[in-house]
């Protein structure tokens, strides 16, 4: 973090995870649900938060498990999605100085983009899922969203916005988001797993997200 930080001066660049942060359910533990493999899954997901599976190794482990599921159930696990608390408040008080709030997740975009777009937000980067005649084919397409990814976009958003790095802030809650929460002017650990709680500059322990509007100032951008 640097000298001068997002709690100092209006926020230009809002970073979140998505899963277990903007929102409170973890997206592939309620599509394998569908597979009848949920607690499998969701085992793997656990480790893999915590830091103890490689992430990429541990998403292709899990996407396979989901193989053959009709593409209609990813309709049926939006309905399902719940935004955090203050999640909203949150987003619009950086909206509401000229700020940009970006979403960026080891989750799956056919889920969180429409979700995101509900609360104003149209820069979403996440994983695909490769689907063949209306199934799930138990594959990722293009880009594996990791956590050397999660860093590296948000590096990328910062210098295509021209934004100053300590008004910059990150949000997450695993493992995978130490990179994204480590180059951030301000790296907030959401409810978070203690490999992250120790990477970042603060910890909020409650789960609402108004709690950030206190760390951080989300004033006038001028």
């Amino acid at each position: 973090m640097n000298e001068t930080s997002a709690s100092q001066i209006p926020v230009q660049l809002l970073v979140m995870d998505v899963d277990s942060t903007f929102i409170n359910e973890e997206v592939i533990d309620l599509i394998a649900a569908h597979a009848g493999v949920g607690d499998q899954v969701a085992a793997i997901t656990e480790r893999a938060m915590a830091g103890e599976l490689d992430f990429a190794a541990s998403l292709a482990e899990r996407v396979a498990l989901l193989s053959g599921l009709p593409e209609t159930v990813l309709d049926e696990v939006r309905e399902q999605i719940t935004l955090t608390e203050g999640a909203a408040d949150l987003v619009a008080a950086v909206h509401s100085s000229r700020g940009q709030v970006a979403l960026v997740s080891g989750g799956f975009t056919a889920i969180i983009a429409p979700v995101a777009a509900q609360s104003g937000i149209t820069d979403v980067f996440a994983n695909g899922l490769e689907v063949v005649d209306g199934h799930l084919t138990g594959r990722t397409s293009g880009r594996v969203i990791d956590p050397s990814a999660k860093a590296e976009i948000f590096e990328d958003l910062l210098a295509a916005g021209g934004y100053d790095r300590a008004a910059s802030v990150a949000i997450g809650d695993g493992a995978n988001d130490i990179g994204m929460i480590e180059a951030a002017g301000l790296g907030i650990a959401f409810c978070a797993k203690p490999a992250l709680v120790k990477a970042a500059d603060e910890s909020v322990t409650k789960r609402d997200l108004r709690e950030v509007l206190t760390i951080i100032d989300a004033g006038t951008n001028d």
